[in-house]
């Protein structure tokens, strides 16, 4: 009986190392991407490798990788100095993806309010009552806000029932995301009387009704009136 190849050892390890960091860089670009979504992240703001690698728990070649493919799809850059940032927003460039989304989760809307099951349904009642659980708080947490936010939108868009449709929002979301902080995190003042809570809701009742336009119209609204805000305030580039 032949002995076994002792060469086949350190290949194996090799191999097993080189999948733990795939999994771990995966971990750090899903976190990443939650962030950006979410509007946890600002325009503008930078990112410590570092203290990314330790709030993770993780080494930096992990953080490096998964922060290099959010550099390469533009959701991220990087600055002469080598600091990483969250990229700034021009006027014309917020239009641009207005315009898209408008087009894109208005017809997930449509969607969604034809195709929704009652756990889809179930999802998005709990997320509405999150964002307005902040929204008629008299000190609200900005972050969970602005997280309810987004975790709303896709309990929705994920009603549709069609993964390639999520994921171009996804795409969308990266880029804008971020830029909604100018709109929730705005003021207390701003998340109470600023009527999202009313799109949700409108949202909501149609897709809960299945009527696919009424479900659009409040979808657009939504957009549009966070969108005339955040151009209001100044804070985009010319």
């Amino acid at each position: 009986m032949s002995s076994p190849n002792p060469t086949k050892t350190p290949s194996a390890v090799a191999q097993i190392d080189r999948l733990e960091r795939v999994t771990l860089g995966e971990r750090v670009h899903t976190k990443l991407r939650d962030l950006l979504m979410s509007g946890e992240l600002a325009p503008g703001q930078k990112m410590s490798l570092r203290s990314v690698a330790e709030t993770l728990g993780v080494s930096m070649m992990p953080v490096r990788e998964a922060v290099a493919r959010l550099v390469a799809d533009q959701s991220l850059e990087v600055l002469p100095n080598r600091a990483v940032r969250v990229p700034l927003m021009t006027c014309a460039r917020f239009r641009e993806l207005t315009a898209v989304r408008l087009a894109v989760e208005g017809f997930a809307a449509e969607q969604a309010a034809r195709s929704r099951a009652e756990s889809d349904l179930a999802a998005i009642r709990h997320f509405e009552e999150a964002f307005l659980a902040e929204a008629r708080s008299p000190e609200p947490d900005a972050d969970r806000a602005v997280r309810a936010n987004k975790e709303l939108h896709f309990a929705v868009y994920r009603a549709t029932g069609l993964p390639t449709l999520v994921g171009i929002i996804e795409g969308l979301w990266l880029k804008i995301g971020p830029v909604l902080n100018f709109d929730l995190k705005a003021s207390a003042e701003r998340l109470r009387t600023g009527g999202a809570a009313e799109h949700h809701r409108s949202l909501v009742a149609a897709v809960n009704a299945g009527d696919a336009a009424a479900a659009r119209k409040a979808l657009v609204a939504d957009i549009e009136g966070a969108a005339g805000f955040i151009e209001s305030t100044g804070r985009l580039l010319e």
